[in-house]
C-alpha cells in the first residue's frame, strides 16, 4: 500500500511537467566537475526553504543537490508520523545499500534534544530519516520527483545523485538541517 501511495505521488508531478508548467526544482543545471576519488565530504548542510543540500569539505561547498523533503511541510519534525523532515544535529550512522529506496543514509535523528522534546509532549519522536534515492522501480522519474514534497519526513534525492553522495559521504559525517 505504501509504495502505490509514493507512486502515486510522483505520477502527479510527471503529468504537470508535460503541461510544460517551470516548477520547483526542475532547473537545468550545469554538470558537476568530476569527483576526485579522494576526496569526501566531511559536513552535509540541508536546507530546508531553499529544498537544498549541500556537500563540503573544508568548509567549501563540494556538491549542490536540489531535493524533496518530506509532505508534512517545512515545519520541523515534532512526532512519528508528522510527515516532516527534522531540524538539528545529526550524524549519518549508518547506509543501506538495499534499502525501499535506491540506497539510503541513515540519518540520527532523534538526537537527545528530539526525545526530551517529544517526551514532553507525550509522543512517539519518530525515526528512520534517511537522505536516499528514489523508491525502487521508479527511477525513471528522475527530476520531476523534485516538483513538491512527497517523502514521510527524509530527505530525497535522484538515484544518480544518490549514487555520487555514496561515495562522497562516510558514516559519521556531520548533517545539520535547518529551517
Amino acid at each position: 500500500m505504501k509504495s502505490r501511495r509514493v507512486i502515486a505521488a510522483i505520477t502527479l508531478p510527471l503529468a504537470i511537467i508535460a503541461t510544460g508548467l517551470t516548477l520547483r526544482g526542475l532547473a537545468v543545471h550545469q554538470p558537476a566537475p568530476a569527483l576526485d576519488p579522494t576526496q569526501k565530504a566531511d559536513s552535509i548542510l540541508i536546507l530546508k526553504k531553499e529544498h537544498v543540500l549541500e556537500l563540503l569539505a573544508g568548509g567549501k561547498v563540494i556538491r549542490t543537490y536540489k531535493v524533496a523533503l518530506g509532505r508534512g511541510g517545512l515545519a520541523p519534525k515534532e512526532r512519528e508520523g508528522d510527515g516532516r523532515t527534522p531540524e538539528g544535529h545529526y550524524v549519518i550512522d549508518s547506509r543501506n545499500e538495499v534499502s525501499h529506496y535506491h540506497r539510503a543514509l541513515h540519518v540520527s535523528y532523534p538526537n537527545a534534544e528530539d526525545r526530551k522534546r517529544a517526551a514532553r509532549q507525550g509522543v512517539a519522536p519518530g525515526g528512520a530519516i534517511m537522505i536516499h534515492g528514489l523508491p525502487n522501480g521508479i527511477e525513471k522519474v528522475g527530476a520531476a520527483h523534485r516538483v513538491y514534497d512527497w517523502t514521510l519526513g527524509c530527505v530525497a534525492v535522484t538515484d544518480e545523485e544518490i549514487d555520487e553522495i555514496w561515495k562522497l559521504v562516510p558514516v559519521g559525517t556531520p548533517v545539520e538541517i535547518r529551517p
